[in-house]
């Protein structure tokens, strides 16, 4: 059973950083990877809810200037693992993207194409003001 807990550790971590890869050079065969393929992202703005699915998602991600090329280094990092079991896991995490820092919670499953997210809750923390001068 230990053996099982830290397979499954070490997959889930796997998966996040596929997720900090695909945002960070806007890769979405990674995106499409990590991503279940019915799952949705929610935010909400101003009192209202905002809710996108992966493939519109990843089609936006395709279409940005990723940080990698413009010489960003990375900065993500994960705050919180909350186990369900060994096969369901909530998983907040905080990464930028230019001068964007959002927090994002994560709730992924492992299935039969292993560690994938099946939604995503997502903040925008802050703003750096200043980037790149």
């Amino acid at each position: 059973m230990q053996n099982l807990r830290m397979n499954a550790t070490t997959d889930l971590l796997n998966a996040v950083q596929t997720y900090f890869d695909a945002l960070y050079f806007c890769d979405t065969k990674k995106l499409d990877q990590v991503f279940h393929k019915n799952s949705s992202l929610f935010d909400v703005d101003e009192g209202k809810v905002f809710a996108e699915p992966i493939a519109s998602f990843s089609k936006d991600v395709g279409k940005r200037v990723s940080p990698s090329s413009k010489g960003q280094e990375p900065e993500a990092e994960i705050l919180m693992i909350d186990w369900l079991s060994t096969a369901c896991a909530t998983v907040k995490i905080r990464i930028r993207a230019h001068n964007n820092v959002f927090v994002d919670h994560l709730g992924f499953v492992n299935g039969e194409d292993g560690w994938q997210i099946v939604s995503k809750i997502w903040h925008l923390e802050k703003v750096i003001r200043n980037f790149g001068a």
